[in-house]
């Protein structure tokens, strides 16, 4: 009896750490509908605080944030954005172009194993990670502001689609090396990126472009790959971003629009109307229409890139982004806004950046930014990839 009793014992206490390991990695879902129906507890969950905090919040974000900056390149811990407001951007934007050709960095030279481990510690303490592609022209081989038109001819059928899908392997393979393993008894897991391919198609310098296809073209290439990386692929902690550059109407933004089934964020770029302050209502307009054209089909509205080219206005981040935002209720129901890069990397050079740096004149303007009610940084972000119900 006392053997059997100390097995009795024994089990259980060996059986422990299963349990644990279930137990931390089995999660009661989100009530939300994404793109991909079998997307990762932790996709679904970032989808749902996007929706949850946006009735109050925007989540600010900068492109390339950990890679480099004005004035520097590679250098751990450091972020433009942080140096001159305390924490780093709540959003990290990030950029995959040349990534198809085979190369180790990527159109703008950033090393892409480096890529994925900055996208690993951005993801790791919290923040939300976005990724866009300025694919090259399949048929020409010239990079992604080659116009030469291309949508059908990487199409199913057509004489390129068998390069294209060579090249949406890459995306994959990429994806596939973006895990986290937060503790000893959890399981890694694939890492959520909001994806936006052929953004600014409202725009025709890309050959993706408006004058280069037709809207059922396009409609088509973002369908195919979505369902290639999706339904082929196996790629589960993806959502995936709508984003023309301006448009004219509700029906010019929706003129391409692949479907309610393929699209988990609705955004804009937009880089003209927040030049000044005599542009603002052209700005809020497109906020406007962009939040209630998500709000009606379930989806998230963003802002998904922006900004003004080395920020001469000493108060724009106050008087003309923040004022835009929050113009009305409706306007500042965006998740998120994301700046450009600051490619800035010497003193001859200082003019092509989108965040302020340390000493900028616009630095304390943007502290003013970042610390008000409606703008979130990281370190203001709640637990963005879990549901508490």
């Amino acid at each position: 009896m006392m053997k059997t009793r100390n097995v009795l014992i024994i089990v259980p206490l060996l059986m422990l750490p299963c349990f644990m390991f279930l137990s931390s990695c089995t999660h009661p879902g989100p009530d939300v509908i994404t793109a991909d129906p079998d997307a990762s507890y932790q996709t679904k969950a970032l989808f749902h605080n996007l929706d949850r905090i946006r009735v109050n919040s925007v989540l600010f974000g900068h492109q390339d944030a950990l890679a480099y900056g004005v004035e520097w390149w590679d250098e751990p811990g450091r972020s433009d954005v942080k140096e001159v407001a305390g924490s780093y951007p709540a959003v990290y934007g990030w950029e995959i172009g040349d990534l198809e050709l085979g190369n180790e960095t990527n159109l703008d030279g950033v090393d892409f194993k480096k890529m994925q481990g900055w996208i690993i510690e951005g993801y790791s303490r919290g923040g939300v990670i976005t990724i866009a592609w300025h694919m090259n022209n399949p048929v020409t081989g010239g990079n992604s502001w080659d116009t030469t038109p291309a949508v059908a001819q990487v199409l199913p059928g057509g004489s390129h689609h068998d390069l294209f899908t060579g090249y949406l392997d890459t995306f994959a393979d990429f994806v596939n090396g973006l895990t986290y393993k937060p503790g000893f008894f959890s399981r890694s897991h694939a890492i959520p990126v909001i994806f936006r391919p052929w953004h600014e198609m409202t725009g025709s310098w890309f050959w993706w472009g408006s004058n280069l296809c037709t809207p059922d073209e396009y409609i088509a290439l973002w369908r195919f790959t979505v369902e290639y990386l999706r339904d082929e692929k196996g790629l589960h902690n993806l959502l995936y971003a709508y984003s023309p550059d301006r448009f004219d109407s509700p029906e010019h933004y929706l003129e391409r629009y692949p479907g309610d089934e393929y699209v988990d964020i609705l955004g804009y770029d937009d880089y003209w109307n927040v030049r000044d302050r005599e542009r603002l209502p052209l700005f809020a307009k497109g906020l406007r229409t962009v939040v209630e054209l998500a709000e009606e089909r379930g989806k998230i509205p963003a802002l998904t890139e922006t900004g003004l080219e080395a920020i001469p206005d000493t108060t724009w981040w106050t008087e003309v982004l923040l004022a835009g935002i929050n113009t009305d209720e409706i306007t500042r129901r965006i998740a998120y806004a994301q700046v450009w890069r600051n490619t800035a990397r010497s003193v001859e050079n200082r003019d092509h950046f989108y965040a302020p740096y340390a000493g900028h004149l616009s630095a304390p303007d943007f502290v003013e930014f970042a610390r008000h009610p409606l703008i979130l940084l990281e370190r203001d972000l709640p637990d963005m990839y879990s549901v508490r119900k």
